[in-house]
């Protein structure tokens, strides 16, 4: 949530200053109000905080230039690469794959890590590749019906950026293109097979070791740096027993069939929900693709699932809902089945010797509920650039990772339960708690005032919560709060 920032009064009659500060008005010293508001947000804009160094294209350089070691060309491991090349760090990536194919299809990017993104430059990159969606439609999996409903239509207004969809790999090139443009040295075909986090190292399975100044693992959800960091609490992901199969659909076929060329006729995500399953979809790549995401109870072991008959199984998963998506999943001709993992709350993701910090799902896995998975990992990289930047020597960067880690575990452990929370709240049987649900997103189908939602993407409180949250502005927030509490 916003700082709160307490201007002076204006003079008085006679002349006299009432100078009113944090202290005075018995306030945090950080200037953080401890409940959810945005009502003193405008008073931000009287002190040039829109102009600040946290949110300008041009930010404030690092004391120190480090040589950092990011491993990982992922997502997460490419914006970080970003966020603190703009610092004027020199950044390594590592990547294991000769050459970068993100797959897993569609990928939605909301305004908390959007506005980033394009603060960073890197919607620049292909930025019609990147679709705004004007809604997003919740339809009861029986027969379609309109049961929930998100605008999508002010986001660039209300938090700074759009609500966007695009193919996996179209950002990943993006982050790619603009890390190369900032100087960082992305390097494909090298494989980490260790780290050494007392000397800031790392093993390649070449067996070459690279060196830096401080180690970054973007290494996802099988991370082994997350077991290398704290091999005593052996805090490897749960499977939550859900799966989802991701695929895509030509979207030429579904135009040309009457029945269900309406999915196509307005830019949105359309999701069914139903007990225990949900179909999550919207266009990508221009248009041309129709992204699914099929989400199921699956209790067996990821090891013995079989690609060969994912398609038949997945039409076997949604048999007898609505007769307009069966048609849609008839026509999936290839998909992939995975398991779906949420990480457990770490102590701690930074090395004893503050050399080696984990970031992503390294950190923090978590279920596709909330759509918010690579958006925390834009976070992760945002924060840690700021976290560093006021580091003075290598011995600084104790105090900064430890800040760092203390913003990103309490935020991302948000977002884990609140995607947890949307799984409950979509996954109903039919019955008194379904009807309920449904009573209660009533007001936003028919475009009624409505103060809060059981649609967490609609709730005002939760909206401004995921949304209008900046990750670099928040973390000099803690900063500040931080070295104003030792004074």
């Amino acid at each position: 949530m916003p700082a709160a920032i307490v201007e002076p009064a204006p003079a008085s009659a006679a002349g006299h200053h009432n100078h009113l500060d944090a202290k005075t008005l018995g306030l945090d010293p950080s200037l953080r109000t401890s409940y959810p508001t945005q009502s003193l947000s405008f008073l931000r804009g009287l002190k040039g905080a829109e102009s600040s160094s946290e949110t300008s294209s041009r930010p404030a350089q690092a004391k120190l230039k480090l040589n950092i070691v990011i491993a990982g060309a992922g997502l997460g491991g490419l914006a970080t690469s970003i966020a603190l090349a703009r610092r004027g760090h020199s950044v390594i990536v590592l990547e294991q794959a000769p050459k970068l194919d993100e797959v897993g299809a569609g990928i939605q990017i909301p305004p908390n890590s959007g506005r980033l993104l394009r603060r960073w430059g890197v919607f620049a990159q292909g930025e019609d590749l990147f679709a705004k969606p004007s809604c997003i439609n919740f339809r009861r999996w029986q027969d379609g019906d309109l049961i929930g409903y998100t605008d999508l239509g002010d986001f660039n207004t209300r938090f700074g950026a759009p609500y966007c969809v695009a193919h996996r790999a179209h950002l990943q090139r993006s982050l790619h293109a603009r890390a190369l443009e900032l100087g960082v040295e992305v390097r494909l075909d090298s494989l980490v097979v260790a780290y050494r986090p007392d000397d800031a190292a790392v093993e390649l399975s070449t067996g070459e070791v690279v060196r830096g100044d401080l180690i970054v693992a973007a290494d996802g959800v099988k991370s082994i740096a997350r077991n290398t960091l704290q091999p005593a609490q052996t805090e490897e992901p749960c499977f939550t027993g859900f799966a989802a199969y991701r695929a895509t659909v030509d979207a030429e076929k579904i135009a040309s069939d009457p029945e269900i060329a309406w999915i196509l006729e307005k830019p949105a995500l359309n999701i069914w929900i139903g007990e225990n399953r949900h179909v999550m979809s919207y266009t990508i790549s221009a248009g041309k693709s129709f992204n699914m995401v099929l989400s199921h109870v699956d209790h067996s072991d990821p090891s013995t699932w079989k690609a060969e008959t994912a398609v038949a199984d997945v039409n076997r998963e949604f048999a007898g809902w609505d007769p307009r998506l069966t048609k849609i999943i008839s026509l999936i001709t290839s998909c992939i089945k995975w398991p779906l993992t949420n990480g457990r709350k770490l102590r701690s993701w930074v090395s004893r010797g503050s050399q080696l910090v984990i970031l992503g799902d390294a950190a923090h896995a978590m279920v596709p509920y909330m759509s918010q998975g690579a958006a925390m990992a834009v976070e992760d990289g945002a924060a840690l650039a700021v976290a560093l930047n006021d580091a003075a020597a290598l011995g600084d960067l104790l105090l900064a990772l430890s800040r760092f880690e203390q913003e990103r575990i309490e935020r991302s452990g948000a977002m884990q339960e609140a995607s947890m929370v949307n799984g409950l709240i979509w996954h109903f049987a039919d019955g008194p708690e379904q009807q309920t649900r449904d009573r209660a997103m009533r007001a936003e189908v028919e475009g009624r005032p409505f103060a809060r939602s059981a649609n967490q993407w609609s709730d005002p409180v939760t909206q401004w919560w995921a949304y209008g949250y900046d990750a670099e502005e928040a973390m000099q927030r803690r900063l500040k709060g931080a070295a104003l509490a030792r004074i």
